[in-house]
C-alpha cells in the first residue's frame, strides 16, 4: 500500500454554493431580496444543525434517565 496516498478533502458543499451565488446575485443588483432572504441558506444550516443537536441531547437525556428502557 502506498503511503503517499493523498486524497481530496471538503470543498464547498451545495448550501454554501448557492449562499455565494445568493450574496454576489444581491451585491450585484441581479436580485432584490432583503438581506434576511439573502443568508437564508445560512440560517437554514445553523437551524438543522440546532434541530440535530436538541435530538441528540434528548436521546443522550433518555439514556441516563430511563436506561433505555421504554
Amino acid at each position: 500500500m502506498d503511503d503517499n496516498v493523498k486524497y481530496g478533502g471538503g470543498g464547498i458543499s451545495t448550501i454554501g454554493a448557492l449562499q455565494i451565488a445568493f450574496i454576489v446575485l444581491k451585491l450585484c443588483g441581479v436580485i432584490k431580496w432583503n438581506w434576511v432572504w439573502v443568508l437564508c441558506p445560512l440560517w437554514l444550516s445553523f437551524l438543522f444543525l440546532l434541530v440535530v443537536l436538541l435530538f441528540f441531547l434528548s436521546f443522550v437525556l433518555f439514556m441516563k434517565f430511563f436506561g433505555g428502557r421504554l
